[in-house]
């Protein structure tokens, strides 16, 4: 896997999270915040760490954010600081800004100032959280896009069967993309291929068939 480059503007709980997992995954990560207590706390935990005001196109320019793969504006409580880095990183050159809003409101407005991805990591994981309390089969889920997810499902009997049989696809609309038995991945599984209770399925499909599927285990 090639190393990417990152810089993540603020060093909060959320942002100290993105950075540290990141630079543990093997990539470059640069970490600015306007606190020098913020920033000790990190210095050792990734690739470089900075005392910069992120809202100062200049600042930003002078650390190079056109050339990192994304920015990721981790200011969750300062929602004009938030704004203003997401406008000064966009206007030097950034190629991909995530941008971390507490509110609707704040979502709709970064979108319009420029991020190209908003998330609401509170929010994602109460739903997530309520998804999985009403379908305790499913262990994981994510979106990809705008338009389709992905689903990670246990199998319990309604679903066991070949694939053949099961018909995901046409009752549904997804696809199984990997099964886990037991800890051996079979990746691409063909219609002869048999879930039995306890695999774990891989599904892929738009949002809609997500939303099928879900309702179907939730019977």
């Amino acid at each position: 896997m090639k190393a990417k480059q990152f810089l993540v503007i603020g060093a909060g709980r959320f942002g100290s999270a993105v950075a540290t997992t990141l630079y543990s995954l093997g990539h470059e990560v640069v970490v600015v915040d306007r606190s020098e207590k913020a920033i000790e706390a990190i210095m050792n935990q990734v690739t470089h760490a900075a005392i910069v005001d992120a809202t100062d196109e200049d600042a930003l320019r002078k650390l190079g954010c056109a050339n990192f793969d994304a920015v990721i504006v981790a200011i969750g409580e300062n929602l004009e600081a938030n704004i203003l880095a997401t406008v000064a990183a966009k206007g030097v050159g950034a190629r991909h800004v995530v941008s971390k809003v507490a509110s609707a409101l704040a979502a709709r407005v970064l979108a319009r100032v420029g991020a190209d991805e908003v998330i609401r990591p509170e929010h994602d994981m109460g739903v997530r959280v309520a998804r999985q309390l009403a379908t305790p089969s499913i262990l994981d889920a994510f979106d990809l896009g705008p338009d389709h997810g992905v689903i990670e499902i246990e199998v319990r009997p309604p679903l066991a069967g070949t694939l053949e049989q099961l018909r995901l696809r046409q009752r549904f609309g997804v696809q199984a993309i990997a099964v886990n038995r037991a800890g051996k991945l079979e990746v691409g599984p063909h219609g002869d291929f048999e879930l039995r209770p306890g695999d774990k399925v891989v599904l892929i499909g738009s949002n809609e068939a997500i939303q099928r599927i879900r309702e179907y285990l939730s019977e």
